[in-house]
């Protein structure tokens, strides 16, 4: 049975080789023997398979000049560590190296290979087989290229847990050790790439990209990986597409118009050489130019594609490579090789038969070299270099050096270094088992594994564990997914001004150990876009939002295309393309760009501004007056005029608007919380004290003249102390009210950012709404009693108080602060102040100009009328008139008497010769008519309308002495009449001494005499002579009598009555 074991697995291994003939491998003996995968052709043959006969092998077409080099490269490093004393010594290194042929089959074939000579190994058949020529297992496997083809030998090698480290296979999904056990490789993996790539595309501001990937294990998880990266970046991918190289021509063609069509002019591409030729191709046949590629690192540098006849088409390419490494003595070796002087080496003759377009003759016409070239070439697949259907035959003296190709591309070693680096890692990993010490080993119980007997599976535990430096000095180690963590440069391709080939221009790397948003380096003044630009070409959905605003979405389309919208007011947009406005901060405000944010104007009722200045000026002019008032009451405060209006509350009126006004400039200036505190009960308490120097001096003149004769009790009642007393108790209220509002809820200082954006509106909290309701409610309440009072009052003699102009000014007040409370409501910010103060000064001018202005005026300007004579003649008429309206009341009662009794012809009384239309008011306030003689005699005439006529009241005051005498003549003759006088005629006179500010203790005496003898006559005088009424119509003129009335105060009154 073992026999029969032994004999099929020969056979099968016979027909595996069978198939590789000697001038498909490079192979050379050695004790341990390592693998190799390399892709010598690009590609394989088309063809059908119709199975009517046994199926031959696919032939390999299209010859990699790059791919000789890498394999050169581990043969190379091979020979270099058998030829070092200190590594591996008294060992020798073999290998056997396959052609991939850029194909999974082919790269299967050659790992069958692999695997069938160890599993002939692990049956041990040495004793039973007579295998002269056996080669050992091969313990590790350097390759593949693709990570297709990396990914189908990792599956199958992984079986038999054969190390297989790669040195081209980026693809991320090799990483996943569960899958793959004993892959390991020399190359980053796509993660960072993708990475790389769409940090490039953000560092260039492009956002509107298309992909195109290779249809294997590299293309798909690479784009997969970008479109991760992409979409974190706010990326958009306008079109995806996937391609092969054994893709058909109308799949093809569809690419093309899908990229043709496509406003994206950044196109990213994962995919190999040989993938990706067929599309740039026919990309280049229709002249498709203006495109950006963002190439991997798989075909960045691939000289299928960096060829100077598409240059015109991708010449904008940017792309990644790998990190250059050095091998000292790798170039010496390249320009060694020759058919001759490589025996091990199968793949020569084919390279120097390609390079130097001839064949060499071998005595087989039938080479499968040559017969794969003449098939190929005959077919249109366009393999090497040739340009006729016969080579000439090869001298075998040609100069290598002297034709160039990509094989002698050594400047840049970047797969090749990866290609020495694996080798020199399995070397490691073998070192460390030929020096390991038993107990520190690896394995069970720290055993060590038999170098002379080392299986691949030992090679792969030493492998995951391998730590050393390469020629470099740099540190090697795999991680826990196999991978070497690398970095990568950034070429750009340009043409070569000598010979017009392409160059790859490093412009940049990228550093993966760095952090992140330092990784990325690029130097833009290397670039040409195009191959002579060097302004960033423009690859949006959408024009660059400007500072100042935002992107927009657009309803149905990726969020890559959006208009760009204006920052909203009080937002602001410092960069290109915001995604989103940032709001200023709270004292600030958008300027008109929206590109910055600016401080806001600080607005409040400022000294400086006009309208400040205004208001300032009317409140110190208030003042100016107001302290001019009262140094004229101060100068002329023993005159009549001064004295009758009660002249120490005068005094304290005139102090309180001396603070009406001085309250006014605190609501003017920057609000501080002592000013915002002090203001309103300053305004309040001002005007407050003022009203109820108002109120006080109203109803003290109002109680007099309506009291019978005043007894002491009166004169105590309204003596100075309690009219003082008064006004402290009405202005204490008000000083009750403000300390609670400041103790409870006391105004401050408030920056207000709500009236309007642009502006800090700086103005005073008031605390408490309905405090200050109070305040100016209790205010208004003492003014509309002042008012009422005054208005009561308004008959009296003018002279003394003033009620006309007193309701006049409460008048003024009232229309200032009804209208004050809309206006307050209605207005904001500093306007609220001001209309405040206007109100404020409205009010105190008011009160000043009616109350002191008349009084001012007659002191500076009508001295005459400052007198005694002036003010007892004005309360003398005042006296008569109410007296006559007393005596009118009796005539009109006696005369509709007698008209009920049959119309009697009585003595009535009658009010004047003329009569006047009894519609008119009938009692007017007296006036004085006529001023006669004031020098020579010390006396007055008042003219006073009552009834329906008019009266002059002549009134003469002689001297004490004289005065006297008559008063003792008088008091003898009408002893009874005085008796009999009317109670409010003699009111009037008891109360005239006290209206001129007699002393309250003396009690005055009146007497009441007639006589036909008097010191003056009343002369009665019709008020309209052209209405002179008939006898016929009208009672006769009535006679005149006289009636004197005489008092202590030294003046003597006459009293012209009229009878029919």
């Amino acid at each position: 049975m073992t026999s029969y074991s032994c004999c099929l697995i020969l056979l099968l291994f016979t027909w595996n080789t069978s198939a590789y003939g000697p001038n498909q491998r490079a192979q050379k003996k050695g004790d341990i023997i390592l693998g190799g995968l390399f892709p010598i052709h690009f590609g394989v043959a088309a063809k059908d398979q119709d199975l009517k006969s046994r199926p031959e092998s696919v032939e390999c077409i299209r010859y990699n000049f790059r791919g000789f080099r890498w394999l050169q490269a581990m043969i190379f490093a091979i020979e270099e560590i058998n030829s070092s004393p200190t590594l591996l010594p008294n060992m020798t290194l073999g290998y056997r190296i396959f052609d991939t042929c850029n194909t999974v089959s082919k790269a299967l074939e050659a790992t069958l290979s692999f695997v069938a000579q160890n599993k002939i190994d692990s049956l041990n058949l040495d004793e039973f087989c007579n295998c002269s020529e056996h080669i050992p297992s091969t313990i590790a496997v350097v390759g593949a290229t693709g990570s297709g083809i990396s990914t189908a030998v990792a599956n199958l090698l992984g079986l038999f847990y054969i190390p297989q480290v790669s040195y081209a296979s980026s693809s991320r999904l090799l990483s996943n050790k569960n899958q793959f056990k004993s892959f390991l490789r020399t190359i980053p993996n796509d993660e960072h790439q993708a990475t790389a790539m769409a940090d490039i595309i953000e560092y260039f501001r492009w956002n509107w990209v298309g992909t195109i990937a290779a249809d294997d294990d590299y293309g798909r998880p690479g784009i997969e990986k970008f479109r991760e990266e992409a979409e974190e970046r706010d990326i958009c991918i306008d079109f995806s597409e996937l391609i092969s190289q054994y893709s058909d021509e109308e799949e093809i063609q569809q690419v093309v118009e899908v990229i043709q069509n496509s406003t994206a002019r950044v196109i990213v591409v994962f995919s190999s050489g040989p993938d990706l030729e067929p599309l740039i191709k026919e990309i280049v046949r229709r002249n498709i130019t203006g495109k950006i590629w963002l190439a991997s690192e798989a075909w960045a540098s691939s000289s299928l594609i960096a060829m100077p006849e598409f240059f015109r088409v991708i010449g904008s390419t940017i792309g990644f490579a790998l990190k250059a490494g050095q091998i000292p003595g790798f170039r010496e070796f390249l320009q060694k090789v020759h058919p001759k002087k490589s025996p091990n080496n199968g793949f020569a003759k084919e390279f120097w038969e390609e390079t130097f377009n001839c064949y060499l003759p071998d005595g087989s016409k039938n080479s499968p070299a040559s017969t794969s070239f003449h098939k190929g070439h005959e077919e249109g697949l366009g393999a090497g270099n040739g340009t006729s259907a016969f080579r000439p035959p090869c001298t075998g003296d040609e100069n290598i050096t002297s034709v160039e190709t990509p094989y002698m591309d050594y400047t840049h070693l970047r797969i090749s270094y990866n290609v020495y680096l694996a080798v020199y890692s399995i070397a490691h990993a073998l070192q460390d088992i030929y020096t390991c010490t038993p107990g520190k080993g690896l394995f069970t119980n720290g055993s060590c594994a038999d170098i002379k007997k080392v299986e691949a599976w030992q090679v792969l535990k030493h492998l995951r564990h391998l730590n050393f430096t390469n020629n470099m000095g740099e540190q090697v180690d795999f991680d826990e997914f196999g991978d070497l963590v690398g970095n990568y440069s950034i070429i750009n391709w340009h043409l070569s001004p000598e010979d017009g080939s392409v160059v790859f221009e490093e412009v940049g790397h990228y550093n993966v150990y760095a952090k992140k948003g330092e990784r990325l380096f690029i130097n833009e003044n290397k670039i040409l876009w195009g191959g002579f630009s060097k302004e960033v070409p423009f690859s949006n959905c959408s024009r660059d939002c400007l500072p100042g605003t935002r992107k927009g979405i657009i309803e149905g389309e990726p969020t890559c295309c959006f208009e760009c919208v204006d920052c909203p007011d009080g937002e602001y947009s410092d960069e290109t393309d915001a995604s989103a406005c940032d709001k200023c901060p709270e004292d600030y405000w958008s300027n008109e760009n929206h590109t910055s944010c600016i401080p806001k104007q600080i607005e409040f009722l400022a000294w400086t501004e006009p309208f400040g200045i205004a208001l300032t000026l009317f409140a110190v002019l208030g003042i100016f007056l107001t302290s001019f008032v009262l140094g004229v009451f101060t100068k002329f405060r023993n005159t009549p005029i001064v004295k009758a209006t009660n002249r120490e509350l005068s005094y304290l009126l005139l102090f309180s608007l001396l603070c009406c006004f001085s309250s006014s400039l605190f609501f003017i200036g920057e609000p501080q919380n002592w000013t915002c505190r002090l203001r309103q009960p300053a305004f309040g308490i001002s005007f407050v004290l003022c009203i109820s120097c108002i109120l006080v001096k109203t109803n003290r003149v109002l109680l007099v003249f309506e009291a019978k004769i005043p007894t002491s009790l009166h004169r105590k009642w309204w003596g100075l102390n309690l009219q003082f007393l008064l006004v402290f108790l009405c202005t204490f209220v008000q000083i009750v009210i403000c300390v609670i509002w400041l103790y409870t809820a006391p105004p401050s200082s408030y920056r207000n950012h709500e009236l309007e954006d642009e502006i800090i509106f700086i103005t005073c909290h008031e605390g408490s709404l309905m405090a200050l309701g109070f305040l100016i409610g209790y205010t208004c309440l003492l003014a509309a009693i002042c008012f009422f009072f005054a208005f009561k009052s308004r008959k009296l003699p003018e002279n003394f108080n003033e009620a006309k102009f007193i309701t006049f000014s409460m008048l003024i007040f009232f229309i200032v602060w009804i209208s004050f409370i809309p206006a307050y409501a209605s207005t904001y910010g500093k306007f609220v102040s001001a209309v405040e103060v206007i109100a404020i000064l409205a009010a105190s001018f008011g009160l000043l100009a009616c109350i002191f202005f008349n009084k001012v005026y007659i002191i500076l300007f009508k001295p005459s009328r400052n007198t005694i004579e002036e003010v007892r003649c004005s309360t003398a008429a005042h006296a008569f008139k109410v007296a006559a309206r007393a005596t009118l009341r009796r005539s009109n009662v006696s005369r509709k008497r007698s008209n009920s009794l049959g119309g009697s012809t009585g003595s009535t009384p009658s009010s004047s010769i003329s009569s006047k239309s009894n519609h008119e008011d009938p009692f007017p306030l007296p006036a004085c008519a006529e001023r006669q003689r004031q020098q020579q005699q010390r006396g007055c005439k008042q003219k006073v309308s009552f009834g329906s006529g008019t009266v002059t009241l002549s009134l003469s005051f002689e001297e004490p002495q004289k005065n006297a005498m008559a008063n003792r003549n008088a008091r003898r003759r009408n002893s009874l009449e005085a008796q009999n006088s009317d109670d409010s005629l003699m009111r009037h006179r008891a109360l005239l001494p006290l209206q001129i500010n007699e002393p309250l203790g003396v009690e005055p005496s009146f007497q009441a005499a007639s006589s036909p003898e008097t010191s003056s006559q009343e002369s009665v005088v019709g008020d309209n002579k052209e209405e002179v009424p008939s006898a016929e119509a009208e009672p006769s003129l009535p006679s005149v009598n006289s009636r004197n009335f005489i008092g202590t105060g030294g003046g003597s009154v006459t009293e012209n009555t009229v009878h029919s």
